[in-house]
């Protein structure tokens, strides 16, 4: 593995901390406060204030000020200061970026999840001022029907540690264009940035309170998804956290939208760039944050005639990534998010070597020497997997894949959909007639060929079976916080 030579910088002070809400910063409230640590280092950087149910309420009473001076605005006056927040991220992007990396040490060469933020917003920005409504003829009548799109409020928007700035791009920009107000529930592990995003959402102009965050433990979570004033909740995360907040939500029938975890399959035909597949399945699986993404394919299927020149590029790939410190911008590979963590991880490398799950390739151990405070998992790689194991089935969130051999395109399109899972699925091959074939068959809700995930304000982006529902990106991402309203006008 190449490492850097040097121990991990600890982030400067101070850091975002407080609750923002109304455009204020609290630094006290009833949900107490949480030391948050730098996963690199493994030593508190920040102590983050965190918001009760008290603070939730005022949170949402916020928002409902805001929504209805937001909806007295103009559509072009709303336009133009999502653009003048576009621009406010532009200029503030650096340092975005730098909380971003505090937040859960993901290394500063991966800016993307910033760059997003900015590309979402002025996409976004652009239908404000477009009509979503239609006419539609009354059956045996010349009455006139009319069907608007409207915004729901309040809606909260919760994300996981890993996204803050993937959701506010994916999540709170359409909720705004869309009209609505914006209670932000980030991770209590990685709230920073989002906290600077909202005080940006205020200095841009947009009225105060239309966005609100708000991190909090399970109380104050749960205190926004019962809140009978949140029309609407968007959540990033996990399955377990997902059916508890759909539990909470049906106290008030409140509508939610789910995007959740994945165990997605990356296809290697024999007719595949090897060299170009071999970098794609190290970065969209072990590497790109450390393989703690819903988007990670962790499922390498290869077929059996090129199994073993594709290990002789894929492994070198994986051993060449540069492990260090996340502040170093030539980093490519950082720590897990924190000590349970990491733990959990090389449990399961434990567990699938005990088991004979299939042969370790490269990595399964934590990394030692000036990396050893942190939380560093060598990136893992096992070979000859069986599909059927706890290694292939259950979500590792971490830096560990699994390669499986396949005989023929039935067969990895069967093993490929033999999976609780379906977010995302990724074809490897130079025959286009066969990626569109495949493509078709493979039970998920976006598919890549010959290309990592690229999320993009125009797709729209979401998972089939136990990886979610609903959709963010384009039209169908706007939708989702727009409801629908028939209005009949009688005209004899």
């Amino acid at each position: 593995m190449s490492t850097t030579t040097e121990p991990t910088r600890q982030p400067e002070s101070p850091l975002p901390s407080g609750l923002l809400i109304g455009g204020d910063k609290l630094t006290w409230s009833s949900g107490g406060t949480h030391e948050h640590i730098y996963p690199a280092s493994g030593r508190p950087n920040a102590t983050i204030t965190l918001a009760g149910p008290a603070e939730m309420d005022l949170a949402v009473a916020s928002g409902r000020e805001a929504h209805r001076e937001w909806m007295s605005f103009t559509v072009d006056r709303r336009r133009d200061l999502l653009i003048d927040l576009a621009d406010a991220v532009h200029e503030n992007m650096a340092a975005l970026s730098g909380l971003n990396v505090h937040d859960y040490a993901v290394p500063t060469s991966l800016s993307i999840n910033t760059i997003l933020l900015e590309r979402f917003l002025r996409h976004f920005a652009g239908y404000v001022d477009k009509p979503h409504g239609q006419i539609t003829p009354a059956a045996e009548s010349s009455d006139l029907n009319l069907i608007e799109r409207e915004p729901y409020g309040v809606v909260g928007v919760i994300a996981p540690w890993n996204g803050a700035m993937v959701v506010a791009a994916s999540c709170v920009a359409p909720a705004l264009a869309a009209g609505n107000a914006v209670v932000f529930k980030p991770s209590v592990l990685a709230p920073m940035a989002a906290l600077r995003f909202g005080e940006l959402c205020t200095a841009a102009g947009l009225p105060a309170g239309l966005v609100n965050v708000v991190p909090a433990h399970a109380e104050g979570g749960d205190a926004l998804v019962r809140h009978p004033g949140i029309r609407k909740i968007h959540f990033t995360g996990g399955g377990e956290t997902a059916r508890k907040i759909l539990t909470s939500a049906a106290v008030n029938l409140t509508p939610v939208v789910a995007e959740l975890g994945g165990k997605s399959a990356n296809l290697v035909f024999e007719d595949a760039n090897l060299d170009a597949a071999a970098q794609i399945a190290a970065y969209q699986g072990p590497i790109v944050q450390s393989g703690q993404s819903c988007a990670c394919a962790s499922r390498i299927l290869v077929h059996e005639s090129i199994y073993d020149a594709f290990l002789e590029k894929f492994i070198p790939v994986v051993e060449a990534a540069k492990i260090g410190d996340p502040l170093d911008p030539t980093v490519v590979f950082g720590p897990v998010v924190s000590a349970r963590d990491a733990d959990r991880i090389l449990g399961v490398i434990d567990q699938a070597v005990a088991e004979k799950s299939g042969e370790l390739l490269t990595g399964g151990k934590r990394l030692g020497g000036d990396l050893s405070e942190g939380y560093y998992i060598q990136p893992t790689v096992f070979g000859d997997v069986d599909n059927s194991s706890d290694l292939a089935q259950i979500e590792t969130f971490g830096p560990v894949v699994s390669v499986i051999k396949f005989r023929d395109e039935a067969e990895a399109i069967r093993i490929a959909n033999d999976s609780p899972y379906g977010l995302n699925a990724f074809i490897q091959t130079n025959d286009l007639i066969r990626a569109h074939r495949v493509a078709r068959r493979l039970e998920a809700g976006a598919v890549w060929i010959n290309q990592i995930s690229d999320m993009s304000p125009q797709g729209p982006y979401g998972g089939y079976k136990q990886s979610g529902y609903g959709r963010t990106g384009g039209l169908d991402g706007l939708y989702e916080f727009l409801q629908v309203k028939s209005i009949r006008i009688a005209m004899s």
